[in-house]
């Protein structure tokens, strides 16, 4: 496995060109099982596999956690080691950002300034553009990312088709503890307390699609989630059901998804649910 730091060294260790099979996980390091399964897909792919290691300034804001987020860059390439990768890109802010990122790929307003993004402002931004510049680097074939992250596969997905990149975008399931919370790298933040009653969240994403299911309205299945997670302590952001391919208010028949995030004590977590 090769540890790369450069965009020069970065295209020595790859195919280039028309003959580039390369599959790229793109990730912030702190890796979990999660991770794991988005390589062991991007395996599956058939090329090389690269995965890149970023935690990206520019989708923090000044008040959230850029200083304090997990590295655990020597752990991280255990693993990917004992995976096969080929390639690790682990680009420092300076390669990444050599002169002042006044460029940004600014996705759709109506896909960005929900949800995550009325939250926090801005970070769409820094997402797509940190993911255009590591599909610029690393020009794989495949890009894979999990489901976790529904709107941020959904951002990414449109700005490769918007932008004709020519990138097949492979979302993943997401990882789950036994006890059903998606696994995170900020699950490490919780304390005991907090770990034990995080799998209330994906509880009650799984009563919110049961109650879909029997023809409960829309408000009232976002609202009964919403105040069955107040009732126990979380403070909700949002949960809210949508349609799945846009994240925009469903109509009638539109196969479905429940989006939701809320803190539990100074933890902020998402998940959501397909129905």
């Amino acid at each position: 496995m090769d540890v790369v730091r450069t965009v020069a060294d970065l295209r020595r260790h790859l195919p280039q060109g028309a003959s580039s099979s390369c599959a790229l996980v793109p990730t912030m390091g702190n890796l979990h099982e999660g991770h794991l399964d988005l390589v062991r897909v991007a395996k599956a792919h058939g090329g090389p596999v690269a995965v890149s290691i970023f935690v990206n300034p520019l989708q923090f804001a000044p008040s959230e956690d850029f200083d304090r987020y997990p590295r655990t860059f020597e752990a991280d390439l255990a693993k990917l080691g004992a995976l096969g990768v080929d390639v690790v890109y682990a680009p420092t802010v300076a390669v990444m950002y050599p002169e002042p990122q006044t460029v940004r790929v600014v996705p759709p307003p109506a896909l960005t300034d929900i949800l995550e993004g009325a939250v926090r402002p801005g970070f769409f931004t820094g997402v797509a553009t940190v993911v255009a510049k590591l599909f610029l680097m690393v020009r794989p074939a495949v890009a894979v990312f999990g489901k976790k992250d529904y709107q941020q596969l959904r951002v990414v997905e449109a700005m490769v088709r918007q932008l004709s990149m020519g990138v097949e975008i492979v979302g993943v399931e997401t990882a789950r503890a036994d006890d059903g919370l998606a696994l995170s790298s900020r699950n490490g933040y919780l304390t005991e307390a907090e770990r034990a009653e995080a799998p209330a969240l994906r509880r009650s994403l799984a009563t919110a699609a049961a109650s879909l299911r029997t023809g409960e309205s829309i408000g009232g299945v976002e609202a009964d989630a919403a105040g069955a997670l107040a009732g126990r302590g979380w403070q909700v952001d949002y949960v809210a059901v949508r349609r799945r391919s846009d994240l925009a208010a469903p109509q009638p028949g539109e196969a479905l998804v429940i989006v939701a995030a809320a803190k539990l004590g100074a933890t902020r977590l998402i998940d959501n649910i397909e129905v």
